[in-house]
């Protein structure tokens, strides 16, 4: 009997192993290519206005890698599923370093787009079966490695831009370390069983499908700051280093610096968020989490000196980290309606956010200079700030577990 537990920890703790290693991978390669956009800018000759148009070529490619990877992992398993898509990822990156022009650009940011989305979904669904498994909650941590892997991807992107190295040559190397790691783990993922795609209708299942028709207000409101906050991790993400690099006049390698502190923040953020919201309730979290984030983009706005700007972001991300959770559980514990329906609708206007934001700074750039329009989101941290108070717990959390592929198609 004691072997055979062993064995089964052994096992687990080898799942948990890899579902890390799955969500480093997708971060760092994510990295890569943030810290990379200027130079991929000027490489094509494309302006800020072309470039936040064809961003939302590699959410409309995340997005169809989302809807058809849920069924695969229903067939495979989400632990093959997150395989599979974890080294196509790794070369799929070379695409963008290979372009040359606007319409080249686009097609490889689709196809980079369309595996993160696969991976994005297929490894959270692997997370949700391995803590199930566990039998304790651990997925902050998985999250958590996400920013991990980016702020590794930030430093190695900054190190071959100092070098001088070409896009296409770090993406090849970033490429090959992404191999290296799926493979490595690839036979540590859980084979959890297929599920079939139809099942027969219930009057629960009934019940919920009348229940998508209706949203409830605060479903809504819920969804509006999920909007403004993902659409703000968005700005970060893809503008941070062009922001530093036009403003300051800095070169590609320091404005890298500026998404560097961003995601070392935010990783810090997101392991420690759970406690915190544990102390002094998620309200508590939002609201003081967004005016720390609210100050730190008021100092990118009116700094002049590298240190403060860098030191403005790192602020943003520390405010950013701890709010879409707290966010995602009001939605979950949502007092009336479906929980899955309404968290899959707050968590669709997170993520409509998160695309568009990037298109929405490029278009307003073309009007105000790029750190003017950091206004953009520093009103979306003021009204997040003074709409916390709808996260306040309504009810328990629930304690069942919906299906694993069900639970992360929402992500």
């Amino acid at each position: 009997m004691v072997t055979e537990r062993t064995e089964v920890s052994e096992s687990l703790r080898r799942a948990r192993a890899a579902t890390f290693t799955l969500f480093w991978t997708c971060g760092f390669l994510f990295g890569m290519w943030v810290v990379h956009i200027p130079a991929i800018e000027t490489r094509t000759g494309i302006d800020h206005a072309t470039l936040g148009t064809l961003l939302l070529m590699l959410g409309l490619g995340a997005i169809c890698g989302m809807k058809l990877s849920v069924p695969l992992a229903d067939r495979v398993g989400s632990g093959r599923t997150a395989i599979i898509a974890g080294l196509v990822l790794s070369i799929t990156t070379v695409g963008p370093g290979l372009a040359t022009g606007a319409w080249q650009l686009g097609l490889a940011l689709m196809v980079f787009g369309f595996t993160n989305g696969a991976l994005n979904v297929s490894m959270n669904s692997h997370a949700v079966e391995v803590e199930r498994r566990y039998g304790r909650p651990i997925m902050a941590a998985f999250h958590a490695l996400f920013s991990v892997g980016g702020v590794a991807g930030a430093l190695l992107g900054a190190l071959t831009l100092a070098a001088g190295w070409a896009p296409v040559t770090a993406f090849l190397a970033a490429g090959v370390i992404g191999i290296v790691a799926v493979t490595a783990i690839s036979r540590w993922v859980v084979h959890d069983p297929a599920r079939p795609s139809d099942e027969s209708a219930t009057p629960e299942k009934s019940q919920r499908r009348l229940s998508r028709g209706r949203m409830p207000t605060r479903v809504l409101v819920l969804g509006g700051l999920a909007f403004a906050l993902m659409l703000s991790e968005g700005v970060a993400n893809d503008w941070s280093a062009l922001q530093v690099k036009e403003h300051l006049g800095t070169s590609d390698a320091v404005a890298a610096l500026a998404f560097g502190a961003f995601s070392v923040t935010m990783t810090v953020g997101r392991f420690t968020a759970d406690r915190v919201s544990g102390a002094f309730g998620p309200v508590a979290v939002i609201r003081y989490g967004m005016l720390v984030a609210a100050t730190g983009i008021l100092l990118v706005l009116v700094s002049g000196l590298l240190p403060l700007t860098i030191l403005g972001w790192a602020l943003y991300g520390l405010g950013l980290s701890g709010a879409v959770p707290q966010i995602f559980t009001a939605a979950g514990n949502q007092g009336s309606g479906s929980t899955n329906a309404n968290l899959s609708r707050v968590v669709l206007f997170g993520y409509l956010g998160f695309l568009s934001g990037p298109a929405i700074m490029g278009w307003i750039s073309q009007v105000i200079p790029l750190t003017t329009a950091m206004a953009v989101p520093l009103m979306c941290a003021l009204v997040v700030a003074a709409c916390a108070g709808v996260a306040r717990p309504q009810r328990p959390p629930a304690t069942e577990t919906p299906p694993a592929t069900e639970v992360a198609a929402r992500f």
